[in-house]
């Protein structure tokens, strides 16, 4: 049996051959901190990040895309596909999308975290591949496509063609320091302290990073930073505009950063087909728009912009056995496998 996981920062996703995603949960899992118990992992134990007791920590083991504790890393993917495989997956071959701009040893990492549970090989792919295949975008012809991957931890900006990846870049800062960025704010202009989660929340909500048509609220709740009692204030998303702006200019700069890159031939394709978005932070009010303005070309959303990375992973399973024989003349956009 094959099977894709996209280790995100923020979800973990997992497809399974013949039967599509199965699993989509949050990267977090809950442990004791001094026995290693694990207590949650997934959605239930993002509900409990602020909320744990003395001794009990919640945390994301990734972090911008790499993987920073591997051993929770380990046991939040063995507890996962216990979770949707109702028979034992027998040494399945698996393919992971993983950041561009790895090194050797992060590659390895993911490569360990992901074979724990017994995988018999392990087959690497870049997150802007996968997306492409996502999105349906034949990256095997000689036709340049340009695709930005935003998620939580990282935006991956490449140009394809043949297979591969022409020019690439990789921001570390996306969704989760947008949310870092609107906790320092609302505290730094309302003298309240709001958790990480509350600030995903109204993100979502109210996020945006052009002039806003209308002014839209939100009632962020949290801890009065001088009295210590409970406090709510109602921003507007003008204010968060403010408080994110600066990292959506830096991907908007690293996408321009890549064009001025990209070969001429392979600029004429992108200036008649335009920019695919993918990634959960992709959906974010005026980023496409931003995008546009600066590029000046046509900026598209993938209607399942969340889900491009592993349903391209899950497509890339059909290439893994011309991987495995190392065809001189195949094509595929697989990694070395491990």
């Amino acid at each position: 049996m094959n099977i894709a996981i996209d280790l995100g920062s923020d979800r973990t996703r997992v497809f399974i051959e013949n039967k599509g995603k199965v699993l989509d949960e949050a990267s977090v899992i809950t442990y004791d901190v001094d026995t290693h118990e694990i207590y949650a992992v997934g959605n239930e134990a993002y509900a409990m990040i602020g909320k744990t007791p003395v001794g009990i920590r919640a945390a994301h083991p990734l972090d911008g895309g790499v993987i920073a504790q591997s051993n929770l890393v380990e046991e939040m993917v063995a507890i996962l596909l216990k979770e949707v495989c109702t028979v034992k997956i027998v040494n399945p071959r698996v393919v992971t999308a993983i950041p561009c701009e790895l090194t050797e040893v992060e590659k390895r990492a993911v490569v360990n975290a992901v074979s724990s549970f017994g995988a018999r090989r392990v087959y690497l792919i870049e997150t802007p591949k996968a997306a492409a295949l996502g999105c349906g975008v034949d990256i095997n012809s000689p036709h340049g496509a340009f695709v930005a991957d935003i998620g939580s931890g990282t935006a991956d900006i490449a140009v394809l063609s043949l297979g591969g990846i022409s020019v690439a870049k990789c921001v570390k800062r996306a969704g989760s320091a947008m949310d870092e960025e609107i906790v320092k704010y609302i505290r730094k202009r309302y003298n309240l302290i709001i958790g990480t989660n509350m600030a995903e929340r109204c993100k979502v909500a109210v996020g945006c990073v052009t002039a806003p048509d209308e002014v839209k609220t939100f009632r962020v709740k949290g801890r009065d930073a001088v009295s210590g009692l409970p406090r709510f204030a109602d921003v507007t998303n003008g204010e968060i505009k403010d408080a994110i702006e600066e990292i959506a200019v830096g991907i908007v700069t690293a996408v321009r950063d890549v064009l001025e890159q990209t070969p001429p031939e392979l600029i004429t394709d992108i200036y008649n087909d335009g920019i695919i978005l993918t990634g959960g932070l992709a959906k974010l009010q005026g980023l496409a728009k931003m995008i546009s303005l600066s590029t000046k070309l046509r900026v598209r959303v993938h209607k399942y912009a969340p889900d491009c990375v592993i349903m391209g992973c899950g497509k890339a399973i059909q290439f893994i056995d011309n991987a495995a024989r190392e065809l001189p003349n195949g094509i595929t956009p697989l990694l070395t496998a491990y």
